[in-house]
């Protein structure tokens, strides 16, 4: 087989001001109402550097810094309206959907509150509406005890949170453990798991519901997955119906459910019986059949195989069924499919209850607030950008001019709050979906991605644990996995050459070459996609905002400049708050 290798070109244009350590720390200051950065000599001009405290030059030939666009520190000061430092005073609605307005004195009932999005939402809603009413979380503890720690620990103390403004003269802890009211259940249990008292008087205060509680792994357990990806919205839509003073339902998914979809896929809820393969049998010449997709069938073989697979090897069995059936109904992977039987539940069994589906793509870093680059974890593209950096992944299985949809998570939280308030007011039954992304609006291409992420590391390299930098190559991309897999072969056979006796250096390569093929099993089907998410119902929900709406509540996609978020906004973020440092 002839193995086709796409390297990177160099981009034509250098990447856009990269930031020292101590102008992105200046963005978290705290109380600040005007951002002063100070730059000595040539210091604008810089990359964090190793040593965290001298400027690495990129350009020293850069003479007219006016012809770079904004570094984040520039950007921080042209949105100064909600950088964490806005009183809800100074948020106005001016008419539009009127969002601070609705959110005022409304009582949320919050799952997956612990989770990456969950928190930027609770951050922004006590951020900008400090009057909200009480927003309760479902969180797994043993009783109410832990509960309320788990909420001090994994929210309210969590750097997200630090610059919060005080209100009504308490400390921002005070104010957040007021507003946080936790409820022992479990989205996998009957009932929720919720004690029968605190449920009937939670139901009878909520407003607004938000099912963000979710299993994000790409090859969960098949039963694990059905369990909270399938059954859990179910339980939970159940316990909707018993609140009688809900204005609506919001559910969170990802674009992803859309499966194997290619070309523009439009906005369109799942009918329970829907599956990808169907869709694709029914459209060809002769007309092919293929059965209905019967979640119950599908929950009762999950059941029967768990029972049966109990051995050593019987969690793999699980994993490898979730794939199987995934890939017959269309679906790449058990996460995506188990989450679009979810949607399809959700709109069964619906009834009269407003409900809004709201379909991210991949959530990257923060994009300007509460602070740029926020990010808690290694996340989605995230494990690919460690690796590389680390020179643990020379090239990857990846159609270079492939769309990537990446969607700050800010604006995702803005899109949940916008779409919140318009269907809650008007509490009319029925089922909307929302896509949030950037495929159509404003895509990026994997080649162009890969290459800004080589263009970082390579003027400011990864530290290994002795630290040296790493030095690394562009990437070299592979049109199939069997290409990949020869390349990785022959890196082996490469480094083994030339370091023959060096101690566990056979562990440390085989550990090498398995994160390398890992990575590429989970994220293949991402690499070679040809589907782009419609988004024209985001955008007309965009129009219906005022201008005082879209500075605070912003969710315009279009307006991401893809170099300037990759190198200034989003590797320093993983850098420092998701690897606390490490590498740097």
């Amino acid at each position: 087989m002839m193995m086709k290798t796409l390297f990177l070109n160099r981009l034509s244009t250098p990447p856009k001001l990269l930031i020292t350590k101590d102008e992105y720390l200046l963005l978290e200051k705290k109380n600040r109402n005007v951002i002063k950065l100070c730059h000595k000599g040539n210091s604008r001009n810089a990359v964090i550097s190793s040593e965290l405290k001298s400027p690495v030059s990129v350009s020293e030939s850069t003479s007219n810094l006016s012809t770079h666009l904004p570094s984040l520190a520039s950007l921080a000061l042209k949105e100064m309206t909600l950088n964490g430092h806005t009183k809800s005073s100074e948020v106005v609605d001016s008419h539009g959907l009127g969002i601070v307005r609705f959110l005022r004195g409304k009582v949320f009932l919050i799952t997956g509150a612990t989770g990456f999005l969950a928190k930027v939402l609770i951050e922004k809603i006590l951020r900008t509406v400090p009057d909200v009413g009480k927003i309760y979380i479902l969180i797994k503890a043993k009783d109410q005890a832990e509960a309320m720690q788990r909420i001090k620990t994994e929210i309210a103390d969590t750097e997200l949170f630090k610059n919060l403004l005080q209100t009504h003269g308490k400390s921002h802890q005070k104010y957040l453990m007021s507003k946080l009211v936790p409820i022992v259940g479990n989205l996998c249990e009957p009932n929720l798991g919720i004690n029968t008292e605190i449920s009937d008087r939670v139901a009878n205060e909520v407003d607004v519901i938000i099912n963000s509680a979710g299993n994000t792994t790409f090859d969960e357990r098949y039963d694990v997955a059905l369990n909270t990806n399938t059954l859990g919205p179910c339980r939970f839509l159940s316990y909707a119906k018993k609140c009688k003073k809900l204005k609506l339902f919001l559910h969170i998914s990802t674009a992803y459910v859309n499966g194997e979809r290619q070309g523009i896929v439009m906005e369109k809820p799942f009918y329970k019986g829907d599956s990808i393969s169907r869709e694709k049998a029914s459209s060809e010449i002769p007309r092919r059949s293929f059965p209905l997709l019967d979640i119950e069938a599908e929950i009762r073989m999950a059941l029967d195989a768990s029972m049966k697979f109990q051995d050593d090897a019987g969690s793999q069995k699980m994993k490898d069924l979730g794939q199987e059936r995934a890939r017959l109904y269309g679906w790449q992977n058990t996460y995506s499919f188990t989450k679009a039987m979810g949607e399809m539940m959700i709109e069964n069994q619906r009834g009269e209850i407003p409900i809004v589906i709201l379909r991210p793509s991949i959530i990257e870093s923060t994009y300007k607030e509460p602070i740029p680059g926020w990010i808690e974890g290694i996340r989605m593209l995230d494990p690919l950008i460690v690796a590389y950096a680390k020179g643990l992944l020379t090239g990857f299985p990846v159609d270079g001019t492939a769309i990537i949809d990446l969607v700050p998570v800010d604006m995702v939280v803005n899109a949940i709050l916008a779409a919140t308030v318009k269907h809650a007011t008007k509490k009319k039954p029925g089922l909307s979906v929302y896509h949030i992304g950037t495929s159509v609006v404003n895509p990026i291409l994997l080649q162009d991605s890969f290459g800004y992420i080589f263009d970082y590391f390579e003027s400011s390299p990864f530290m290994d644990l002795k630290k040296k930098p790493i030095n690394i190559q562009r990437m070299k991309l592979f049109n199939s996995m069997d290409a990949f897999h020869s390349h990785l072969e022959t890196e082996a056979d490469k480094k083994s050459a030339d370091a023959p006796h060096e101690k566990n250096f056979a562990k440390r390569l085989r550990r090498s070459l398995g994160i390398a093929k890992h990575l590429a099993d989970i994220y293949e089907p991402y690499m070679f996609y040809e589907g782009r998410f419609d988004d024209s119902n985001i955008q007309k929900l965009l129009k219906e905002m005022s201008e005082e709406e879209k500075r605070s509540f912003g969710f315009d996609a279009s307006s991401i400049d893809w170099k300037d978020y990759i190198c200034n906004i989003h590797i320093p973020g993983v850098l420092i708050h998701a690897l606390k440092g490490r590498g740097m």
